[in-house]
């Protein structure tokens, strides 16, 4: 079988992408970087990939609020190109800036107007946080459903990645929207400590509702969160690795594989 696609679309200022398309190589994809004006000057598609992936960095100098600019070119630009590649069932992830991107946007949490809902906004400490965290998969703990995110299957109960944003408090615009993310399974990451219980700053880098670290839309298939799984693909990224038990890979391989394994097993 041919290898996935993925586009790793960048722009003026994305600097994670080589990273990205590197850990997207290592799970067994093909990926791609392609700038933004290659799909507006000279008429690339989306459709050509499997996986549209949107990296981290500070695209367009975060002018207006981090992520705006291309949360708008896609939304205004591309809308159209957009809802097609999501209704043949293709995957998307933004990770950190993307993630900004995709809300911003509109295709997170999801509607078929991409209206904003929810939103990433200046931490509550009011610096830019650069450090490690541990995440836990909240299984169960809202109304008894487990998370439906594909990029998410197996992954340990609690993970460690690294975070880097000054913009990454996750808002809601009312209770309802909050409520509804409970209820359909969309919360997929939040901030806890090493026990997996919910803790305030530092554990919780940005005082983001609910701790909440990572959403996705309701069909599982579009990934949006904070954290950056690219930095830990590698046994040897890990900061305490030299007291570790030696394993095959990092935790944020896992999150790319199971995208890449998706892709093989149902596109």
């Amino acid at each position: 079988m041919a290898k996935p696609k993925v586009c790793v679309l960048r722009t003026a200022g994305t600097n994670c992408d080589k990273e990205t398309a590197f850990a997207f190589a290592k799970a067994g994809a093909e990926p791609e970087l392609a700038h933004i004006n290659r799909f507006i000057d000279y008429g690339k598609k989306f459709s050509d990939y499997q996986i549209l992936a949107i990296p981290g960095g500070f695209t367009y100098g975060d002018d207006i609020a981090a992520g705006k600019i291309l949360a708008n070119e896609l939304k205004y630009k591309f809308a159209d190109d957009v809802r097609k590649f999501i209704s043949q069932g293709k995957l998307v992830i933004g990770i950190c800036n993307g993630f900004q991107v995709l809300v911003k946007a509109g295709i997170l949490p999801g509607n078929s107007d991409f209206k904003q809902e929810v939103s990433l906004i200046i931490n509550d400490s009011g610096k830019f946080e650069d450090r490690w965290v541990h995440l836990c998969l909240p299984v169960c703990r809202f109304a008894g459903l487990p998370v439906k995110c594909v990029w998410t299957k197996g992954l340990s109960e609690i993970i460690y990645l690294p975070v880097a944003h000054g913009e990454g408090k996750f808002i809601t615009k009312d209770k309802a929207v909050l409520e509804k993310l409970k209820k359909n399974g969309q919360i997929v990451f939040q901030y806890c400590d090493e026990k997996g219980k919910f803790a305030g700053y530092p554990c919780n880098p940005n005082g983001s509702i609910e701790n909440i670290a990572g959403i996705c839309d309701e069909t599982g298939r579009i990934l949006g969160l904070m954290p950056h799984p690219e930095r830990y693909i590698e046994f040897y990224q890990h900061p305490q690795w030299t007291g570790m038990k030696k394993r095959l890979s990092g935790a944020g391989l896992e999150i790319f594989s199971n995208g890449v394994n998706y892709v093989k097993e149902f596109l």
